[in-house]
């Protein structure tokens, strides 16, 4: 009698404490089965059939390392809410005006273009401006998709760690265990929500802007009709060679003795060259003659160029400073920082247009006879740049405009 009385009281002592009764005993449940994964009470441990033969840990202990677990898994989900909230926030908006803003450049330089050429070329004008504003609409979806995904997502952390916070703060221990499937569910759920990361799919891609037909009409309507008036500089001129008397051709004759040859600008040992005047921004083409020499190099090269010695530096293409593009026999190649790209020819040309676009960043070369582009290079240009010429077999000349 007076164990019963004892389990009568009990119930009432458990409820004070703020834990479940046993609805099978009527008793407190104090205890956590690992074996059931369940709470139970002093008699369910006793009982055949329950949970004697089981592990078993008192419920506050249980309550108290599930509430740890899930304040590790609150700060993690802080951690995750903060990364996502900052690519929303800032890298997002960010690549949405960069998008716009490359759009609209890579826009004027097709319109620049295609109105020296506009008479012949109308619908390839129209064929790439499609183009353009269907990269344009293809990066802002893709921002847009990923805007939404990703607020969904903070939507979904929040409401998981507002559920977590609750438990955190329940008040019924049975309700906190109980409820581990569900905790588990979402933190798992959760977990699938990878750290977001850049893309390329978020930027806008201006290769979307390059065609062969716009880049040949270009060049051919940039050398007929704009043309510079190139002239080398005296004062950068290899004693190797020799620099006619209207300053446009360059006789290699390292035979030859020539006073007067000192000054800090002149190159000392490799056959190079430099025009008198530099260019800063915009378009500008010049053509050389190279149908008399097998071995050259023309390109552009920055001021900065190194001038004395013998070494990679001072050599055109093998450093940073220069940009050529070059032929050895019969074998030919664009050269920048030591770094050589073959090009394969079925012909030699006679004349080579180079042509830069500082603006677009593209220094192109072209064979004015065939129309035919014999190498592309982008380059973001940081300063003014020299048309650059290198001759080591005969002569090359720099072509009058017409």
């Amino acid at each position: 009698m007076a164990q019963e009385a004892g389990a009568q009281r009990l119930p009432e002592e458990a409820r004070g404490a703020g834990a479940a009764l046993c609805p099978q005993h009527a008793l407190a449940r104090d205890w956590f089965c690992r074996g059931g994964r369940r709470p139970a009470c002093a008699r369910c441990l006793t009982c055949p059939g329950g949970c004697r033969e089981h592990r078993l840990r008192p419920l506050a202990e249980e309550a108290a390392d599930r509430r740890n677990k899930i304040v590790d898994q609150c700060e993690k989900l802080q951690l995750q809410r903060a990364t996502i909230a900052k690519f929303v926030g800032e890298l997002l908006p960010r690549k949405k005006q960069h998008v716009v803003a490359v759009a609209s450049s890579a826009r004027e330089v097709l319109i620049q273009r295609l109105n020296l050429v506009k008479s012949v070329c109308e619908s390839e004008e129209q064929r790439l401006l499609e183009a353009v504003h269907a990269e344009e609409e293809r990066a802002q979806q893709n921002l847009s998709t990923q805007q939404v995904h990703w607020n969904d997502s903070l939507g979904k952390l929040d409401s998981l760690h507002s559920f977590l916070v609750a438990m955190i703060t329940a008040p019924d221990d049975c309700t906190l265990v109980q409820a581990e499937e569900e905790i588990y569910e979402r933190a798992e759920e959760a977990e699938g929500i990878l750290k977001p990361q850049d893309s390329e799919k978020l930027n806008f891609n201006s290769r979307c802007v390059q065609s062969p037909l716009l880049n040949r009409l270009w060049a051919s309507a940039v050398l007929c009709v704009a043309s510079d008036e190139v002239l080398m500089d005296e004062k950068t001129i290899s004693p190797l060679l020799v620099l006619s008397e209207d300053k446009k051709t360059l006789t290699f004759s390292p035979g030859k003795t020539r006073a007067n040859l000192d000054g800090p600008e002149r190159f000392d040992h490799w056959p190079n060259g430099l025009a008198e005047e530099s260019f800063c921004a915009g378009v500008h083409a010049w053509k050389i003659s190279v149908a008399k020499s097998c071995a050259y190099k023309v390109g552009v090269a920055y001021p900065s160029v190194q001038r004395k010695g013998s070494g990679p530096q001072a050599r055109l293409g093998c450093n940073l400073s220069s940009w050529v593009f070059s032929r050895y026999d019969k074998e030919f190649q664009f050269s920048h920082n030591n770094h050589h790209q073959a090009v394969h020819l079925l012909k030699c040309p006679l004349e080579i247009g180079v042509l830069v676009d500082l603006d677009a960043g593209q220094l192109l070369f072209y064979d004015p006879e065939s129309c035919t582009i014999l190498y592309t290079h982008h380059e973001t240009f940081t300063g003014p740049v020299y048309p650059a010429l290198a001759v080591a077999d005969q002569s090359i000349s720099l072509v009058s405009c017409d």
